[in-house]
C-alpha cells in the first residue's frame, strides 16, 4: 500500500510539472509582446485628444506598422525603437503639444516587433533598408529627422550612411554603435537555437536574435561611417549599464564627415533616457529646426 501511495505522489508531481511546463510554453508564445493593440492605442490618444493614423505599409515582403500624428505638411520626426520594443516607446512624444505644433511625427514597429512581422528578427542591414524604403513611401517632401534609441541608434546611423542626402539630422539616444563595446554574450546562440528558443517569451525572442547579429553588424557598419554627412546629436547617460558611455567617444572619433556633431551627456543617467529624461529630449527635438 505504501508503494502505491508513493507511486501516486510521484505521478502527481510529474503531472503538475508537465502542466506547468505547458502553461509556460503557452505563455512564451502569447505573452510579453510589448505592444499596444488598436483598442489601447485608441484609448491612449483619445485621452489626450490627439488625432492619429494607425496604419501599415507592405515593403519587399515585410510589413511595417506605424503610428502618425502631428502636422501633415511639416518636417517629419521618425522614431525608431530599441530591442525589444515597439512604436509605443515614443507614445508620449507623439502626443506632446509642443512637438505636435511643429512636426509630423511617425513611430514605427521595427521588423520582428509590435505589429511588423512579430517574432521575425532581421539583421541591421535589412532593418535599415526596409525603413529607408518606408521613408520613401511616406515622405511629404519635407526634411526628415531620425530619432533612434538603443539598437534604434545604429539602425538610423546605417540608414544615414547608406543614404547620406536623405536625412537632415540624426538624434541618437543611448545608441549602441561601437562594435568593441558589445560584450560577446555567447549564451545568446544557445538560446537562439531550437528547442531552447521556444522557452524565450514574446518579444524577447526576436530581441535575442537581433542582438546576436548586432556585433558583426556593427563591424560591417564601421566601414561605412565615413559616409555619414548629416547633422548628428548624441544623447547618452553617463551611467548606462546596457550600452556603455564609451560609445560616445567612438562616435565622436568615427563621425568625421558629419555636418555637425553635438554631444549631450546626462550625468548619472541610465539607459532609459527617453522616458526618465523626457523633457530634455523633447526640448532637443523641438529645436531641431
Amino acid at each position: 500500500m505504501q508503494k502505491l501511495f508513493t507511486l501516486i505522489r510521484r505521478n502527481k508531481v510529474k503531472s503538475i510539472f508537465c502542466f506547468l511546463a505547458i502553461i509556460y510554453l503557452i505563455f512564451c508564445q502569447s505573452c510579453m509582446r510589448m505592444r499596444m493593440n488598436s483598442k489601447e492605442t485608441k484609448e491612449f490618444f483619445t485621452a489626450s485628444k490627439t488625432a492619429y493614423i494607425d496604419s501599415s505599409k507592405e515593403i519587399n515582403g515585410f510589413t511595417i506598422h506605424y503610428i502618425e500624428t502631428g502636422k501633415k505638411d511639416a518636417s517629419t520626426l521618425l522614431f525608431v525603437h530599441g530591442s525589444p520594443g515597439s512604436w509605443d516607446a515614443y507614445k508620449d512624444y507623439l502626443k506632446d503639444s509642443l512637438l505636435l505644433s511643429k512636426y509630423r511625427m511617425i513611430a514605427i514597429d521595427r521588423i520582428g516587433f509590435g505589429y511588423s512581422d512579430f517574432g521575425k528578427a532581421e539583421n541591421l542591414s535589412t532593418q535599415s533598408s526596409i525603413i529607408e524604403k518606408f521613408t520613401k513611401l511616406t515622405t511629404n517632401g519635407k526634411p526628415i529627422y531620425l530619432i533612434g534609441h538603443s539598437l534604434g541608434g545604429p539602425t538610423i546611423v546605417q540608414m544615414a550612411a547608406e543614404k547620406p542626402n536623405d536625412y537632415a539630422t540624426l538624434v541618437i539616444l543611448a545608441g549602441s554603435v561601437d562594435p568593441k563595446a558589445e560584450t560577446p554574450e555567447n549564451w545568446r546562440v544557445i538560446v537562439k537555437a531550437k528547442p531552447f528558443r521556444y522557452l524565450v517569451p514574446g518579444a524577447l525572442r526576436p530581441a535575442n536574435d537581433e542582438l546576436w547579429y548586432l556585433k558583426n553588424d556593427l563591424y560591417d557598419l564601421e566601414a561605412e561611417l565615413k559616409n555619414l554627412t548629416s547633422k548628428v546629436i548624441i544623447v547618452h547617460g553617463t551611467k548606462d549599464q546596457l550600452v556603455p558611455y564609451s560609445n560616445v567617444a567612438f562616435m565622436r572619433r568615427e563621425f568625421v564627415n558629419a555636418k555637425s556633431l553635438e554631444i549631450i551627456s546626462i550625468k548619472d543617467a541610465d539607459h532609459f533616457i527617453p522616458w526618465t529624461h523626457f523633457k530634455e529630449i523633447r526640448d532637443v527635438l523641438f529645436k531641431l529646426e
